[in-house]
């Protein structure tokens, strides 16, 4: 079963993850749902992060802080829980990715903080009303990302580079996605950037930090939205002692409608 198949309910989509029943790339699924990046560290680092976060709302806008050692995210997910209930984790030590995980039931802790971020994802279900198409969810891929030369700005321990997100958008569509995606600045809202890619550091498209190589066909350009793997390269940065977050394309998917978070 591809992710662009499964249409159910937000819960009934993070029943199937919790159970195992499906895991996979979560663009497309439960259409119209909040989607969400995950970053989990441990509570005598979560101030600095949370500064982070603030100074830097277009690559982590925060929608949800759980507090120490809690796994509901009661706001946005009453009855759901964080540590199996993304579709992948990724956990980080020290600025190594050390494991790829289903779960992290094995290595929580009761100082875990946890934070719901924005998800592009959030606003595809827009971009296609609007007649703009989506390539990676018709060939099943994964979006790609890229480790940018954009600086976040730094916050405690915090500091990096901007990851972004790359869709191929036809020429004539671009002021159309532009106008869709920026009212949901909730979920990255607006590009950072359209066009070369060699002028945000980026030195070959084909080959993306995270997720898949996507086409970018003769009347297209590549339009780059702040993305919430971000945290990722800042933990490769910052080498925290630990960062728990989502695997890139693997979400944790909210209750929340998209259309609650758009501005008019």
């Amino acid at each position: 079963m591809s992710a662009q198949t499964i249409t159910s309910s937000a819960q009934d989509v993070r029943r199937q993850i919790r159970s195992n029943e499906w895991r996979g790339i979560t663009s497309g699924v439960a259409p119209g749902h909040v989607q969400a990046n995950l970053a989990i560290l441990p509570q005598d680092l979560a101030f600095d992060f949370l500064l982070f976060c603030q100074r830097n709302p277009k690559p982590c806008p925060l929608l949800e802080v759980i507090e120490p050692g809690k796994v509901e995210p009661a706001l946005t997910s009453p009855g759901a829980d964080i540590r199996t209930d993304a579709a992948g984790y990724r956990i980080y030590e020290h600025g190594q990715l050390t494991a790829e995980v289903d779960t992290i039931e094995d290595y929580w802790r009761d100082d875990l903080v946890s934070f719901l971020l924005g998800c592009s994802f959030s606003f595809e279900t827009a971009m296609l009303e609007a007649g703009i198409p989506l390539r990676h969810q018709e060939t099943g891929s994964n979006v790609a990302m890229y480790i940018t030369n954009i600086a976040t700005t730094p916050a405690g321990v915090f500091s990096g580079p901007i990851v972004v997100s790359m869709r191929p958008v036809k020429r004539d569509q671009i002021v159309r996605a532009v106008q869709v995606t920026s009212r949901f600045p909730a979920t990255h809202g607006a590009p950072v950037h359209i066009g070369s890619p060699h002028d945000i550091g980026i030195g070959d498209i084909s080959k993306p930090d995270f997720g898949d190589p996507i086409e970018i066909k003769a009347n297209e350009e590549p339009v780059f939205w702040a993305c919430g793997v971000t945290p990722q390269a800042v933990a490769l940065t910052c080498k925290p002692p630990l960062m728990i977050t989502h695997a890139p394309g693997k979400m944790f998917i909210t209750d929340q409608r998209d259309a609650d978070y758009a501005v008019i």
